[in-house]
C-alpha cells in the first residue's frame, strides 16, 4: 500500500511504471513459492524518475530504505570503471551476491547506469538470475534486482511523439506498445551493458518498464512537491519560471524536457536561499 501511495503522490507522467511496479513487487513479494529472483529493468532519460522508483521501492520493503545493509547500489562508473579489469568485476560481483543472499534471502541489488556497464559483465551474475533451486546450498529466489539505464530511452521518446501527433494521450500508450521493442532496442544497443547480454536473451528480467520523457507541465508538479518539501508556501510564478528556464526537444515542438526533472533541486536554491 505504502508504495503504491507514495508512486502517486511523487511520481508524475508515469502511468506504466505506477502499474507495473506496484503489481510486479506486490505479486513477486506475496508469492511463497517464487522459481526465480525478481528482475526490474528501468529505461528511459536522465530525471525521469528512474533512481527515484528504486529508492520507494527500497523504502517499502526495509525500514532503513537505501540504507538498509540488505541493499546494495552498484553504479557502473564508479564500481567498475576499467574495461581491462572486467573478469575481476565478475569475480567480485559473483562474490559480493553470493554473500550478501546467503546472509539475507530477501536482499536487493540496484544497478545504475546499465548504458556505461563495460558489455559482458552483467552476464557473470545469470546464474542468480535463473530457475534454479539451489546454487552452492543457497537460494536466490527471493531476492530483487533493478537495473537503470538510458538505453532505449530514444525508442520510447519515438513512441511517445507518434502518440502526440496522432492525437493520443500519453495515458493511451500501454506496455504492449513498447516493452518488446525496448527489448530488442537495448539488446542489439553496442553502447549498453545489455549489448547481447544473456539476461535479455534467455528472458531473465521479468519487466522493461519505460519510463516516458516529461512534459512542461509534469516538471511543474515536480517543482510544487520540491517547494512544498522545503516547507514553503507554493507560488505558482516561481513554479512557472522555473519550468519555463528548461530546455525542450524536439526543438520545434518543445514538448519533452531535456533533463526531466533533474534540475529542478538546483534551480529552487536560487530563489530560496
Amino acid at each position: 500500500a505504502a508504495l503504491q501511495e507514495n508512486l502517486d503522490k511523487k511520481l508524475f507522467g508515469q502511468h506504466l511504471v505506477s502499474k507495473v511496479v506496484v503489481k510486479a513487487v506486490r505479486g513477486f513479494l506475496n508469492n511463497t513459492n517464487a522459481k526465480k529472483p525478481l528482475a526490474l529493468s528501468l529505461h528511459g532519460w536522465t530525471g525521469t524518475g528512474k533512481n527515484f522508483v528504486s529508492k520507494i521501492v527500497a523504502e517499502s520493503i526495509y525500514k532503513r530504505g537505501l540504507q538498509s545493509k540488505y541493499v546494495h547500489q552498484f553504479v557502473a562508473t564508479l564500481h567498475f570503471p576499467h574495461a581491462h579489469s572486467i573478469n575481476l568485476y565478475k569475480d567480485q560481483l559473483q562474490s559480493w551476491i553470493r554473500g550478501n543472499v546467503s546472509v539475507c534471502p530477501r536482499s536487493l541489488f540496484i544497478f545504475d547506469e546499465m548504458d556505461k556497464m563495460h558489455a559482458g559483465l552483467i552476464d557473470s551474475i545469470k546464474p542468480f538470475l535463473d530457475y534454479y533451486e539451489l546454487l552452492d546450498g543457497v537460494s536466490y529466489r527471493q531476492a530483487i534486482f533493478i537495473f537503470l539505464s538510458n538505453a532505449g530511452a530514444e525508442k520510447i521518446t519515438e513512441v511517445a511523439l507518434d502518440f502526440w501527433r496522432n492525437g493520443r494521450t500519453r495515458e493511451d500508450i500501454q506496455l504492449t506498445d513498447i516493452q518488446n521493442a525496448l527489448s530488442v532496442s537495448v539488446f542489439n544497443n553496442k553502447n549498453s551493458g545489455f549489448w547481447h547480454s544473456t539476461l535479455i536473451d534467455r528472458n531473465l528480467i521479468d519487466y522493461f518498464i519505460p519510463f516516458l520523457p516529461l512534459e512542461y507541465k509534469h516538471v511543474k508538479m515536480c517543482v510544487r512537491v520540491e517547494i512544498e518539501s522545503r516547507g514553503y508556501a507554493v507560488d505558482e510564478d516561481i513554479v512557472s519560471r522555473i519550468a519555463e528556464e528548461m530546455t525542450y526537444f524536439p526543438r520545434e515542438e518543445r514538448i519533452y524536457s531535456d533533463k526531466g526533472c533533474k534540475t529542478v533541486d538546483a534551480k529552487l536554491d536560487y530563489y530560496y536561499d
